[in-house]
């Protein structure tokens, strides 16, 4: 990787960070380019080389944990949703200062949206009302009903509405689906 790449890089995660710590101290409406610029020590230029505004930064940040979300599924394909959510869990909680600023933060709803526009997503893949528990249900409404309990579950972890800890959540979380599910195969 040559120096400019390392640079470049290094810009842009001040800059994501700057953001993220700006977000947990004030309403992202009141956050100018201005303030990011003075938080992640860079001009606003530099900013304005990588973003084209603050809310395409806020977007960029979200699709790459959902994208980093989406490598995850791809890679515990083929385990139990227990064992998989245990994955997912692991990585929220690596990713706990993100997480929690969008899961709090009333006023960035772009983020609960896409992701649970993800989670519908992926369950759309996996869901199967042809036979078992949910034959004959309407597969939008279950993959509704089940993506917006997996979105709510998440966020009462994050706002500390659920008191337990991580791995006591995941793994309740797998298997209530793993009860309420049979994956189409």
């Amino acid at each position: 990787m040559s120096k400019v790449d390392r640079r470049k890089l290094k810009s842009q995660e001040a800059i994501k960070t700057a953001l993220l710590a700006l977000m947990s101290k004030k309403k992202f409406d009141q956050i100018t380019m201005q303030d990011i610029s003075d938080k992640a020590n860079v001009g606003r230029r530099t900013i304005y080389l990588h973003y084209l505004d603050k809310f395409d930064l806020l977007d960029q940040i979200v699709m790459e944990h959902i994208n980093e979300l989406r490598n995850i599924c791809e890679s515990a394909s083929g385990m139990s949703f227990a064992d998989g959510s245990l994955i997912w869990f692991d990585y929220f909680e690596r990713n706990y200062d993100f997480f929690s600023t969008m899961l709090k933060s009333k006023e960035v709803n772009s983020y609960r949206t896409r992701f649970l526009e993800y989670v519908n997503e992926r369950l759309m893949h996996c869901v199967n009302v042809s036979r078992g528990v949910n034959e004959g249900l309407n597969k939008e409404v279950l993959i509704h009903f089940l993506g917006t309990a997996i979105v709510g579950l998440v966020e009462s972890w994050f706002t500390e509405e659920l008191k337990e800890p991580v791995d006591v959540v995941a793994k309740q979380l797998g298997i209530l689906l793993d009860r309420n599910l049979e994956l189409d195969q």
